[in-house]
Protein backbone atom coordinates (compact mmCIF):
# COMPACT_ATOMS: atom_id res chain seq x y z
CA UNK A 1 0.00 0.00 0.00
CA UNK A 2 1.27 3.31 -0.60
CA UNK A 3 1.35 6.32 1.79
CA UNK A 4 -0.77 9.55 1.36
CA UNK A 5 0.86 12.75 2.37
CA UNK A 6 -2.12 15.11 3.54
CA UNK A 7 -1.87 18.47 4.76
CA UNK A 8 -4.16 20.03 7.40
CA UNK A 9 -4.29 23.56 7.72
CA UNK A 10 -6.23 25.76 10.70
CA UNK A 11 -6.46 29.18 9.85
CA UNK A 12 -7.96 31.46 12.05
CA UNK A 13 -9.41 35.32 10.75
CA UNK A 14 -9.74 33.49 7.16
CA UNK A 15 -10.13 37.04 5.44
CA UNK A 16 -7.74 38.80 6.99
CA UNK A 17 -4.49 35.87 5.93
CA UNK A 18 -6.16 34.55 3.24
CA UNK A 19 -3.93 36.71 0.24
CA UNK A 20 -0.86 35.95 1.95
CA UNK A 21 -2.05 32.13 2.30
CA UNK A 22 -3.37 32.31 -1.29
CA UNK A 23 0.21 33.36 -2.34
CA UNK A 24 1.89 29.86 -0.34
CA UNK A 25 -0.76 27.81 -2.09
CA UNK A 26 -0.34 28.88 -5.28
CA UNK A 27 3.75 28.66 -4.79
CA UNK A 28 3.41 25.25 -3.89
CA UNK A 29 0.35 24.42 -6.11
CA UNK A 30 2.24 21.50 -8.25
CA UNK A 31 2.21 19.67 -4.95
CA UNK A 32 -1.72 19.87 -4.40
CA UNK A 33 -3.56 16.51 -5.96
CA UNK A 34 -6.64 18.05 -3.87
CA UNK A 35 -7.93 20.57 -2.30
CA UNK A 36 -10.81 20.80 0.06
CA UNK A 37 -11.62 24.26 2.28
CA UNK A 38 -14.33 23.80 5.05
CA UNK A 39 -16.02 26.73 7.03
CA UNK A 40 -18.96 27.79 9.43
CA UNK A 41 -21.31 29.18 6.43
CA UNK A 42 -25.13 30.41 8.28
CA UNK A 43 -26.19 34.04 8.42
CA UNK A 44 -22.75 35.22 8.68
CA UNK A 45 -19.81 33.42 7.05
CA UNK A 46 -17.46 31.82 9.74
CA UNK A 47 -13.69 33.97 9.94
CA UNK A 48 -11.72 30.44 10.82
CA UNK A 49 -11.82 27.63 8.59
CA UNK A 50 -10.08 24.32 7.92
CA UNK A 51 -8.15 23.28 4.95
CA UNK A 52 -7.31 20.05 4.15
CA UNK A 53 -4.59 19.01 0.90
CA UNK A 54 -3.99 15.89 -0.16
CA UNK A 55 -0.25 15.93 -1.90
CA UNK A 56 1.87 14.30 -4.67
CA UNK A 57 3.54 11.53 -2.80
CA UNK A 58 7.54 11.54 -2.85
CA UNK A 59 8.00 15.69 -3.18
CA UNK A 60 11.15 16.65 -1.05
CA UNK A 61 9.73 20.09 -0.56
CA UNK A 62 6.40 19.00 1.79
CA UNK A 63 8.50 20.24 4.91
CA UNK A 64 9.44 23.45 3.55
CA UNK A 65 6.10 23.93 2.22
CA UNK A 66 4.70 23.01 5.86
CA UNK A 67 7.20 25.86 7.23
CA UNK A 68 5.73 28.50 4.54
CA UNK A 69 2.38 27.80 5.98
CA UNK A 70 3.66 28.10 9.89
CA UNK A 71 5.20 31.64 9.31
CA UNK A 72 1.70 33.43 8.15
CA UNK A 73 -0.26 34.70 11.43
CA UNK A 74 -3.17 32.66 12.21
CA UNK A 75 -2.15 29.27 10.18
CA UNK A 76 -1.32 26.33 11.89
CA UNK A 77 -0.37 23.51 8.96
CA UNK A 78 0.09 19.51 9.77
CA UNK A 79 1.76 17.59 7.77
CA UNK A 80 0.70 13.80 8.21
CA UNK A 81 1.80 10.62 6.10
CA UNK A 82 -0.56 7.18 6.35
Amino acid sequence: MNDHNIMLIKVSQRLHSAERLQKVLTDYGCSIKTRLGLHEADDVCGTDGLIILQLVKGDSDLTDFQAKLNELDGVIAKLITF
